[in-house]
Formats: C-alpha cells, sequence, structure tokens
C-alpha cells in the first residue's frame, strides 16, 4: 500500500540557556492510509514533539514530513489534533463547540442545513446528540472528551493526531472510549497517531507501536506490529497468548533495554502547554510556530 504520511530523517533541536537542546534526531516513519500507529516511550523522549511536528505546529530542524505527496509546513486542516486536555470554549453549548469547526472548514461549501446535519453526525459519532445543548460544565469529563473528538472528527481529516486523549480519564471511561474509537476509526478509515504511555492501551488500538527511545536525541528504537485480528474485545484478549506477547515486547523494551535516565535539562515543550483550538491545532507557547 502506498505510503500516506512519511516523516523522513527528522531531527528537531530547541534553544535554551544551556545551549541547544536536541530532542529529536533522525526519525523516520512511514504510515499508510488508515493505519492505527501509537507513539511509546518514556517522558522525555520527544513523542509530542514528533506530534506537534506532524501538525505542522513546529518547523524541523533537519529532515522533513511529507502528507500525500505535499510537505506539511504548517498547521491544515487535514490534520487535526485531540489533547489530553479538552479545551472546549466554557461558554459554547456541544452543539456550538463543534459548529466553531465546521463553520470554519466549510463556510462557503456547505449549506446551512448540510452544516447543521454535519455537526449532528459527529456528535452521534460519539453518542453525545443527547448532550448537544448542555455546556462543558455541565458534562463529564468522558463526554467533554467525546466532543472535543467530535469537533476533530468534524474537520473531515485524513490524519487524526491523539496526544494522550484518554490519560485523565477515569478507567472505565477510558475504556468505553477506546471502544468508540475503534468503531470510529473503522467507519471512517482515518489514519490515527497517537501518544500513550498505556501499554495495554497501546496493543489494543493498534496496527503498529513505535517505542521511541529516551531524549535526548531521541528517534525510533523498534516498531512493533500488532498483528490481531479486528474487531478486537478487550476481555477476549485478555487471556490471548499472542496480545500478552506483544504486551510483554513493549515493557521489555521501556523498562529493560531503556531504563529510564532523567535528562540534564530540556526545554519546556510538553504537551500541557498546547491549547486546543477549533481548527484542531493549538495556540502556540513562544517557542512554537504562529499559524
Amino acid at each position: 500500500m502506498q505510503t500516506h504520511l512519511d516523516i523522513s530523517q527528522v531531527s528537531m533541536s530547541f534553544p535554551t540557556d544551556k545551549g541547544s537542546f536536541k530532542a529529536l534526531d533522525q526519525v523516520s516513519l512511514k504510515i499508510k492510509k488508515g493505519e492505527f500507529v501509537s507513539l511509546i516511550g518514556h517522558s522525555g523522549c520527544g513523542k509530542s514533539t514528533v506530534l506537534n511536528l506532524v501538525a505542522g505546529l513546529y518547523d524541523a530542524t533537519e529532515g522533513g514530513i511529507v502528507l500525500d505527496g505535499k510537505e506539511v509546513n504548517g498547521p491544515g486542516p487535514e490534520r487535526a489534533v485531540v489533547f489530553q486536555n479538552h479545551s472546549l470554549l466554557p461558554w459554547l453549548t456541544s452543539y456550538q463547540n463543534v459548529e466553531l469547526a465546521v463553520k470554519q472548514i466549510f463556510s462557503g461549501k456547505k449549506t446551512k442545513q448540510e452544516m447543521h446535519d454535519w455537526i449532528m453526525h459527529n456528535l452521534e459519532l460519539v453518542h453525545m446528540t443527547h448532550a448537544k445543548d448542555k455546556r462543558p460544565d455541565e458534562i463529564s469529563g468522558g463526554m467533554k472528551q467525546r466532543v472535543g473528538i467530535a469537533r476533530a472528527l468534524a474537520m473531515e481529516p485524513s490524519v487524526l493526531l491523539l496526544d494522550e486523549p484518554f490519560g485523565a480519564l477515569d478507567a472505565l471511561t477510558r475504556a468505553h472510549l477506546q471502544d468508540s474509537l475503534m468503531q470510529i476509526q473503522k467507519q471512517l478509515n482515518n489514519t490515527v497517531i497517537m501518544i500513550t504511555h498505556d501499554v495495554d492501551e497501546a496493543v489494543l488500538l493498534s496496527d503498529r507501536i513505535v517505542m521511541m527511545t529516551n531524549g535526548p536525541a531521541a528517534t525510533v528504537g523498534e516498531i512493533l506490529d500488532i498483528e490481531l485480528d479486528r474487531p478486537r474485545d478487550r476481555l477476549a484478549l485478555a487471556n490471548d497468548p499472542q496480545y500478552t506477547d506483544y504486551r510483554s515486547q513493549v515493557l521489555t523494551f521501556l523498562y529493560e533495554k531503556q531504563n529510564k535516565v532523567e535528562p540534564m535539562f530540556q526545554p519546556s515543550t510538553d504537551k500541557d502547554e498546547k491549547v486546543e483550538t477549533a481548527k484542531g491545532g493549538a495556540e502556540e507557547s513562544p517557542t512554537k510556530k504562529a499559524s
């Protein structure tokens, strides 16, 4: 199958008070259309930096990224981002938060009725039509994240970028959203790149798991193909020896091959700086590229 997203020998350095900090070194990855890829590694291994580069929020120091034959050189609606913090606008309802993205992308392309139908369709995908008129302070954390995903999906992105989207949720809500994400991805055939620290989540959801080496100068350490039949049932997989073996391979990489050593220093590039916008990007810190 033809490469959909090509990350080619990408390196990323940031200026700091103590000199240049090399976050990534020669990261290369080819991703096919409709593939679900998880990035996993210890804190500081550059996972979020990779995601920000694909989103167009950073310009690579070296190398480049090509999506469908076009170089990525800034944010675009074909790449939607969902962060751990849903970042819904608190004065807008669930419907209005999704509508904000739809108007930005489809104004002049869809009629008012078509935009309404599209908003409702995406809320239905995440099972949130019943709460369409509720504001963020009137719904749970899991429901907020569902609306954030609906807002991203409403942009019709060919690549969905997820930066630990379920990290702040309780275990039961997380499981429900993981199942919903698998159903949505099967239906829409989006290419998905997800950052996670959860080994079980990575194995359950992914077609491939990209394991990053420790920073600084982090790179791709190993790539594990997950050859489990879809649709996947978490209960059935709990005692599946192949699932257990995949899980063991990831844990071995993380805790034996990449025993964590804290770096002396690193720039402030963590995901908590990012505030999601209706366009699926983020408001950047001073170090980030303006969209």
